[in-house]
């Protein structure tokens, strides 16, 4: 009986530990690059993306190459063996991580919306992404508010996928406050998508030089001063990246999944009048720019209000619809 109590409390500690590290604030960052290898603790191996040190201690940020889950743990819980990244892509082929990569890296010929824009159809539900760009305007809440409360009943947190400025985390400090309560009271799960630090864009450029491709962006900037944010105030990175105005080459794609992250776009841009299907990756803006998006959410959740209650057209989770896309056995 001891014994049981005892492991029972053990694993209580184990559990409250990986949620205070999930939520931990690193303030003093440093020597933060990308380092790659193979981490190993059982049950379950994870691909390492960065390394890095706070308060005289280092750190892994590493994914589940099966579930596409990231989280950070220091470094000694780990056995590890470095790899170049190739070596890690080439190690864990078979893995939904690798052919995501793969396949985004297959749709960056155009130049708008490359990258995953589907994951695996579930019944009739979606996976839902709202930007977070920078503007001067505050965080759309009915988008939040009205999703939780038609989801009361029957899915509880309700999953979402958050892309992430630098800029918007800068100027909406009480706002992002306000997300990471709803998502430690678990009304919210969030998957926080680096959406690059700056998001530059212009009114006069022509798209092929705009946003992350105009001349002289650095893309170490970009995606690591904005990672970097996103662990200060308390986020954990995912393995997901947006490009800022869906705009990118196949030279950007083959930059942003050279750091191991996994370009992510959309088909069914709700502003744009672009209707989602089963498994659709839904975009709409939650920074307060594109109220016509939320609206035309809001009213998608009106419309299905007798199908959630039935459990027939749920949210999902975006790292487990691509998971399950990719997944082997497929």
């Amino acid at each position: 009986m001891f014994k049981r109590v005892l492991w029972c409390s053990l694993s209580i500690m184990v559990c409250l530990a990986g949620k205070v590290s999930a939520q931990a604030n690193y303030s003093h960052i440093g020597n933060y690059r990308p380092y790659y290898g193979w981490a190993r603790h059982y049950p379950q191996d994870r691909i390492i993306l960065r390394q890095f040190s706070d308060h005289g201690k280092t750190y892994f940020l590493l994914v589940d190459p099966q579930t596409l889950d990231t989280q950070v743990n220091e470094a000694s819980s780990y056995t590890v063996k470095p790899m170049s990244l190739d070596q890690v892509r080439s190690f864990f082929a078979r893995t939904p991580y690798e052919k995501a990569l793969s396949k985004a890296e297959k749709e960056s010929v155009v130049i708008q919306d490359a990258g995953i824009e589907r994951g695996m159809p579930k019944e009739t539900g979606i996976s839902l992404t709202a930007d977070l760009c920078p503007s001067h305007r505050p965080l759309d809440k009915r988008l939040f508010t009205d999703m939780i409360n038609a989801f009361a009943k029957v899915e509880r947190p309700v999953p979402i996928a958050l892309s992430i400025t630098g800029g918007w985390m800068r100027r909406h400090q009480d706002d992002l406050g306000w997300l990471k309560e709803l998502q430690a009271n678990h009304q919210i799960d969030v998957t926080w998508i680096n959406h690059s630090y700056n998001h530059r864009v212009s009114s006069t450029l022509p798209l092929k030089e705009n946003f992350l491709l105009e001349p002289g962006t650095d893309m170490n900037v970009e995606v690591l001063e904005n990672e970097k944010a996103m662990l200060r105030n308390g986020l954990t990175p995912s393995v997901f990246f947006r490009f800022p105005g869906l705009v990118s080459d196949q030279q950007v794609v083959k930059k942003v999944t050279d750091f191991g992250l996994i370009p992510v776009g959309t088909d069914a841009w709700l502003a744009k009048g672009q209707q989602p299907q089963a498994g659709s990756i839904v975009l709409i803006h939650g920074n307060g720019n594109e109220p016509v998006g939320v609206n035309d959410f809001i009213k998608l959740l009106q419309q299905h209000t007798q199908d959630i209650a039935k459990k027939q057209w749920l949210l999902y989770d975006l790292r487990q619809s691509v998971g399950e896309e990719f997944a082997e056995d497929k």
